[in-house]
């Protein structure tokens, strides 16, 4: 594989509620061959208010990518989902549904409301880390994302 450096670092905005998948998620894109920046949302409110640059947020930089939970508090993933594809200022954002959920309803339904990928999680470590390297592999070494547009 051959992976060019970008200029800049890759933003991804992480909504995930699990503290583990969190430090796991971490650690493959530290090791990760693209230079990246991990913006962490705890749950569906925490991303909404980043990509609006509320609160706590408001330095945040504008993500390149989004790797999205279903199963969140305060908002749900589908809701984050159906919100981040309805506006326009955040329509172009990848977004990379990545659930325990392997119902055929969650993935159609995420597909729907215009997801560009879904992967069930793993229910094995190594698993785990495989397909997590694998979707960094794939969104920041292969995949044309947007041009970064800072707004």
């Amino acid at each position: 594989m051959h992976f060019e450096s970008a200029p800049q670092p890759i933003d991804i905005l992480l909504v995930e509620d699990n503290e583990a998948d969190v430090r796991l998620t971490q650690e493959v894109l530290m090791d990760s061959k693209v230079r990246n920046n991990l913006i962490i949302a705890n749950d569906g409110a925490q991303a909404l208010a980043c990509l609006r640059r509320e609160g706590k947020y408001s330095e945040a930089p504008f993500p390149d990518l989004m790797v999205l939970d279903l199963n969140l508090p305060k908002k749900t993933g589908r809701e984050v989902l159906s919100d981040v594809k309805g506006d326009a200022a955040f329509s172009s954002i990848p977004v990379v549904i990545f659930s325990t959920s392997q119902a055929a309803s969650d993935i159609a339904g995420s597909y729907r409301l215009g997801a560009n990928c879904y992967l069930s999680k793993p229910s094995t470590l190594p698993d785990f880390l495989a397909a997590v390297q694998s979707m960094a592999d794939f969104w920041l070494g292969f995949a044309s994302l947007p041009n970064k547009e800072k707004r």
